[in-house]
């Protein structure tokens, strides 16, 4: 095997984190390692994160991942931030709301700039960074992208499974995400449910995914840690239920 994607077996962070930089750069020098690391992926459950921007996906995810530690799993995370079309920079700053997870050595945590990629999700760089946190023993590997739109519906072809980040406050605007979203999400969340409307928002949802299918929806609150626990039993079960789901095709080709 490849030294570096011995390392990264080994759950190296730093090897793996210049192995995600040169993903990141099309370097071609990572295609080989991303090869070799391929029999030992498979296992880790891809869960995407959309929705609108203020929904509160971060905060949702570093609860989420209080809660998987506790359960004694590892998490990746992979957070897609916008870059400026002016500047080409990236603010990054998903990493300060997940700061309770920084040093911890069960969490790898990495923002992703879109550089201007379509849907804001450059798809063959995440599907690369999956397999490698994938590879390096993430249980868990959460993809967060940037916001809300159907373009954004790109991570469904990613992720196992597709959560769609609300909150109460939407109102009428929940009925403009019926076309983009329920042909891919798994479930629903209605986020910062300690707000008011939040029963009439989860009753809206079940609605809008109909009688014969009904749509998962739980109700959390991140910041005061509400339903957390409940959203991990949901998660839990669908990957149970998903065992059988492959990655996709084209992953170290370039």
């Amino acid at each position: 095997m490849n030294g570096r994607a011995r390392q990264i077996r080994k759950g190296d962070f730093r090897t793996a984190a210049k192995l995600l930089t040169a993903i990141e750069r099309g370097d071609p020098s990572a295609v080989p390692i991303l090869k070799a690391l391929t029999p030992y992926t498979g296992r880790a459950h891809v869960i995407g994160i959309t929705g609108p921007t203020g929904t509160g996906k971060s905060s949702l995810i570093n609860g989420l991942t209080t809660g998987y530690r506790k359960l004694k799993q590892r998490v990746g995370i992979l957070a897609v931030d916008p870059t400026s079309p002016i500047s080409g920079g990236a603010i990054l700053g998903d990493r300060i709301r997940m700061r309770d997870h920084l040093t911890d050595p069960g969490v790898f945590i990495r923002s992703l700039a879109t550089r201007g990629a379509p849907g804001g999700l450059p798809l063959l760089i995440i599907a690369e960074a999956v397999h490698l946190l994938d590879a390096l023993g993430m249980d868990v590997v959460f993809i967060e992208t940037i916001g809300v739109g159907q373009d954004q519906t790109a991570v469904f072809s990613i992720a196992r499974t597709t959560v769609v980040v609300v909150n109460p406050t939407m109102g009428d605007e929940v009925q403009l995400l019926k076309a983009g979203f329920m042909e891919v999400a798994d479930l629903f969340v209605v986020n910062k449910a300690d707000l008011p409307g939040a029963d009439t928002m989860t009753l809206q949802l079940a609605e809008l995914s109909g009688p014969e299918n009904p749509m998962p929806v739980f109700k959390t609150s991140a910041l005061r840690h509400l339903g957390l626990d409940e959203l991990i039993k949901g998660l839990n079960d669908r990957t149970r239920r998903t065992r059988h789901v492959k990655r996709p095709k084209g992953i170290g080709r370039r």
